[in-house]
Formats: C-alpha cells, structure tokens, sequence
C-alpha cells in the first residue's frame, strides 16, 4: 500500500470485482471486499434479519456501517477509506487472498498469524469440514 492508501489489485480479481465494489470491515481483522452483484445479496440477508434481534442488529451494523464504495483507478488500485485502513490496521505490506464471492485485504503480520495458527489446528479444521458436509 502506498502512502495515500492505495493498494495494487491483482489482475486476477479486477475482472470479478467490476468497476464498482463494496469494502467493508471483515471478521478477524481483515477487510472483505465484494463485487456489487455479492455485496447486493449479502445486503438483502442482512436487511432481512429480525430488527428485534441483538445479534442480528450487531451483525448489521458491523458490515454496514463500514462499508464503503470503491473503484479502480487506470493503475488498478483501489483506494482504502482510513477507517478501513484502521480498523484492519493495514500498513505498506498487504496479502490479498481470492475466496468464491469476495476478496480479503489482511495486514501481513496479520495474515502470517493467522495462517500459521489456522495450519497448526488441522483437527479443528478438519472437525468444520464436517460440520458443514465436505
């Protein structure tokens, strides 16, 4: 990331991610980023959920709340708002990881600890596969 908060996207996501995205806060400390058709129907979960549910309205407010809309200038960098920056405390090394529907932006440090938590624990993610039938 440079100075101004810019941060080179991969070739290979400009193309899914559109002209136009939705960045957001994301869960451990990252930031989920979301081509408009995605962030749109998450948009429509979250809008349904029961106004009269506390965690429902957490939920709602910890993605909304931050979420932002980006695009890509002519270089391909998007620019990330201060308080995304912030919230995911990205420096100059960022690890940007492609997933089905979104991308993530960690901070490096960040990533390499999690990576390196997330490798130690293969019972536990082996125990999730099952869980949700893979």
């Amino acid at each position: 990331m440079d100075n101004k908060g810019r941060v080179i996207i991969p070739a290979k996501f400009r193309k899914e991610l559109g002209e136009r995205f939705v960045a957001t806060r994301g869960l451990d400390s990252c930031l989920f980023v979301y081509p408009l058709e995605q962030w749109g129907e998450l948009e429509d979960k979250l809008s349904s959920l029961p106004v009269t549910s506390s965690k429902a309205r957490t939920l709602t407010r910890f993605f909304f709340s931050g979420a932002a809309e980006c695009e890509l200038d002519k270089q391909g960098r998007m620019s990330i708002p201060t308080n995304l920056r912030d919230f995911a405390s990205l420096d100059t090394q960022i690890v940007i990881i492609g997933l089905s529907s979104r991308i993530e932006l960690w901070a490096k440090n960040k990533w390499d600890n999690y990576l390196n938590a997330a490798e130690k624990s293969s019972d536990d993610i082996s125990d999730a596969m099952e869980e949700v039938g893979i």
